[in-house]
């Protein structure tokens, strides 16, 4: 199939036409024709939420590393871009090749959360891939899926998938790709080539296995599928820059792999053991690396448990003082409130605080060692009260409602525990605490101690009511709760078997994708209609203690029995320690294959260095000439900020800061260019704290960007900005009609005209205002005409303070005097004038 034609299919109309365009910076560029084995890495979410997924871009790297390999990325198109591709008949493509996923060889989705699988049959239908492996010929792609929920439980999507892939995926799919290519080579099946695959570990091919509970083998494959574990490696975490803003819009690098903290309702807790921790000097370096490859301004050292990694502060002070003057800062995941200190608070944010997050997830301490969490009400108290006297004003909590055992007494007392939080952290001359909480509905999930426990929507519903009346009388409280709707369906699918498939499937083309949960009702009714049909409904009971289920074919490290004694502890409200860091509590993990814990020793704090501030005094200015040309034209104003401060970055220019809470870097361009355009003629200023030659400022920084920069000119340090003197635009525009016109005729008329005007909304009125715009246009000419198409030039006025004459207004006025629709086919700016 030939490469897919993106002019063609896309448009300015399209929201966030910049999340398909691809070739980021840190993309791979392997030649098709070189390699045997050619995948593609699919997140079946929108671009924004994939393309920042440390899993996704770590796996996406290693693939990419392999010998006669290549790896490229596709995701979720929004709605609108969906149907664009209908209309069509264009097939998703991968945003590097653009070829259709068809052409490939594997296609792999992340399973992030239950309800994905519904956004899966969407990407398959618009990749015109069979949904059903049953129905996948010789001619199609293996399909397969990985992640947090098919290591889970894979039994409700079996259908969909030729094979699952169980646990950590950096060794386990370079194997997978080695067996492909000498399957390639010896000419096998379809069929061979997934029986070999089945005997890879970690590979679950369901058509191998019998439609019980649990699946039991049909031919030469292992009854038990063995969950994968690898360690870290944080030198695959660095590539990827996307062009437009992401979810997780930072360099991003795993500290620590696991946790052994053993909280009885944490699933990721009980599938990523045993805890492995990365040698603090390798973060150092990585991280330091990584931020002069991207650009980023900002990092993050992500873990299930980041308080747990016992170098955080170590590795923070290093980095801080590493990093001083720079502008770099430092985020932090949701953070144990047993482990928050003074040191730990001096480090966090850097340059910009960021906001900090606890998640006590119970209200009272009888119910917190219920769960296992391992936190008094002394240690919740100590942490926020130190965060409180390190000058955050305001902190995010996490509670649960729905737990084992959980009383109404429990539930209030979530909200006695905010108030009693908020009467200890007061200080004379400040406001009291703030809270912003986050209220979830608890569902068991598969291999954890609570899979057995039942939930009850009408009780969340009515425990939701119960908080709202206790959380009335208090002031400086913001509290969001989780719909119990989406919680009573991530409990169904859950804990599903193979039943289950066809509920999938149904309730996508009733609409549960991604465009239902835009509207929850929607996919509440969908979801439920699905449900019926099947004889099924949202309310789940859950399995007796004996029962056999689903998911016990999957070798997990952790025994069943295990699992049901501590369930049988917490019903008791005992307590298990941590075996990371106290004895251990032969859940079964360590051994041959899984391994055992590695939790390094601290390394020794530096004194941090806080006597190099940003560089705020400003002793160049220089202005560039540059353009915006091609498919950036995709590419928001914003993007285009974000492009700059991160090219700067890379380029290691010396760009100066304001000053204030939030220090930017002092670069101001003349003028947005609306979304669509491209121009050859844009102003942007940089003020820098060293001097730097023009033309070596303008080659180190066009290395790093991909906008041509036509001209550099330095200017007085004090001169007003290109913004403030911005005056006038020249454009040419390419108009179409829906029917023929005398072009020379309409231009003639509408110079002549001296009545012209635009309407403008008034931004503090919000009404429409139509002004007088004749003598703000100063030239326009016909370039070249055809019958329903023409080539215009025109110039205008064009200052910040609304006085502009937009290609849009051009458009109107020959649509007006023309009687019919005329409308901007392409639209380029050649000149910004400055006064």
């Amino acid at each position: 199939m030939p490469t897919i034609a993106l002019d063609t299919i896309l448009s300015a109309e399209i929201q966030t036409p910049g999340r398909y365009l691809g070739n980021e910076r840190g993309a791979f560029h392997k030649p098709w024709a070189d390699c045997t084995v050619r995948w593609v890495l699919t997140y079946p979410e929108l671009y924004e939420v994939g393309a920042s997924n440390l899993g996704h871009i770590i796996l996406y790297n290693i693939l990419n590393t392999q010998p006669r390999q290549l790896c490229d990325r596709a995701y979720l198109p929004g709605t609108d871009f969906a149907e664009r591709l209908r209309t069509t008949q264009t097939p998703l493509f991968a945003v590097e090749s653009r070829r259709g996923l068809r052409d490939f060889d594997l296609i792999g989705f992340s399973l992030a959360y239950e309800l994905g699988a519904t956004n899966v049959l969407e990407m398959l239908d618009l990749s015109q891939i069979p949904l059903f492996a049953a129905e996948r010929g010789a001619g199609d792609p293996l399909i397969f899926a990985g992640g947090p929920t098919a290591t889970s439980n894979p039994e409700p999507y079996w259908a969909f998938f030729d094979f699952f892939v169980l646990g950590d995926g950096e060794e386990v799919l370079p194997e997978i790709g080695l067996v492909l290519e000498e399957g390639k080579q010896a000419g096998l099946s379809r069929e061979e080539l997934l029986l070999d695959l089945a005997q890879v570990p970690g590979v679950y091919v369901p058509q191998f296995y019998q439609s019980t509970v649990p699946p039991r083998p049909l031919a030469r494959v292992p009854e038990r599928v063995l969950r994968r574990v690898a360690p870290p490696l944080p030198r695959f975490s660095i590539g990827l820059v996307p062009l437009v803003q992401t979810v997780h819009d930072r360099l991003a690098i795993e500290v620590r792999r696991g946790c052994t903290r053993g909280c009885r309702f944490c699933q990721p807790g009980m599938l990523t053991r045993p805890a492995r921790d990365v040698d603090p000097a390798e973060v150092v370096q990585t991280i330091e690396s990584g931020l002069q490859q991207t650009g980023y301004s900002e990092f993050s050292l992500l873990s299930l448990s980041c308080s747990d990694y016992l170098s955080l502060n170590t590795v923070g002070a290093t980095l801080q003082n590493d990093l001083a003057g720079q502008g770099i800062s430092l985020s932090l995941p949701s953070q144990r409130v047993d482990r928050f200190s003074p040191e730990l608070a001096q480090i966090i944010g850097g340059t910009r605080r960021t906001g900090l997050t606890f998640a006590p997830e119970a209200g009272t301490q009888r119910l917190r060692d219920v769960i296992n969490k391992g936190l008094t009400n002394e240690e919740l108290l100590r942490g926020v009260k130190t965060a409180y006297q390190e000058g955050w004003d305001a902190v995010k909590l996490y509670f649960m409602i729905g737990l084992p055992t959980e009383t109404d007494e429990d539930v209030l007392g979530i909200a006695e525990t905010v108030a009693w939080l908020q009467q200890e952290c007061r200080e004379p001359g400040r406001r009291k605490l703030e809270c912003t909480l986050t209220i979830s509905n608890f569902t068991p999930k598969p291999h954890t101690p609570f899979q057995w426990h039942t939930v009850s929507n009408s009780e969340f519903e009515r425990k939701h009511a119960l908080l709202k009346r206790a959380f009335r009388g208090l002031r400086g409280v913001k509290v969001n709760y989780t719909d119990y709707r989406l919680s009573a369906l991530e409990d169904v699918a859950g804990r599903a078997g193979r039943e289950f498939a066809g509920v999938v499937l149904r309730a996508w083309q009733l609409g549960a994708g991604l465009a239902g949960f835009a509207d929850l009702d929607r996919a509440w009714a969908s979801w439920n209609q699905a449900l019926a049909e099947h004889g099924l409904t949202a309310d789940v009971t859950g399995p007796a203690l004996d029962a056999p289920l689903p998911w016990d074919f999957i070798d997990t490290g952790i025994a069943k029995d295990w699992l049901q004694r501590d369930y049988e502890q917490a019903l008791a409200a005992q307590v298990v320690p941590d075996c990371s860091f106290d004895s251990c509590s032969h859940c079964g993990i360590c051994g041959e294959d899984f391994g055992s814990n590695i939790v390094l020793a601290p390394a020794p704090m530096p004194p941090v260095n806080r006597d190099k501030p940003l560089p705020t005094q400003v002793v160049q200015r220089l202005r560039v000439r540059f353009g915006k040309l091609g498919e950036l034209r995709f590419l928001g104003h914003l993007d285009l900020v974000r492009l700059w401060e991160r090219g700067l970055r890379r380029a290691g220019l010396p760009i100066a800061f304001t000053e204030g809470f939030h220090p930017l870097p002092r670069v101001t361009m003349a003028s947005a260019l609306a979304l669509g355009m491209t121009s050859s003629g844009e102003w942007v200023d940089f003020e820098l704290s060293q001097v730097v030659e023009p033309e070596s400022f303008r080659a180190q920084l066009a290395a790093q960007v991909p906008l041509p920069l036509y001209e550099v000119m330095e200017l007085p340090v004090r001169a007003d900005s290109c913004a403030k003197l911005l005056d006038r635009a020249s454009y040419t525009l390419t108009l179409v009609a829906e029917v023929d016109l005398d072009w020379e005729k309409l231009v003639a008329d509408l110079l002549a005209d001296p009545d012209l005007s635009v309407q403008r909304l008034h931004k503090k009125t919000q009404k429409i205002r139509t002004l007088p715009a004749r003598a703000w246009l100063l030239a326009l000419a016909l370039v070249e005409g055809a019958p329903s198409r023409a080539i215009i030039t025109y110039s205008a006025l064009c200052r910040n303070d609304g006085t502009v004459v937009r290609p849009s207004d051009i458009a109107t006025w020959f649509s007006t005097l023309a009687q019919t629709d005329v409308t901007p086919q392409a639209i380029h700016r050649d000149e910004l004038g400055l006064a």
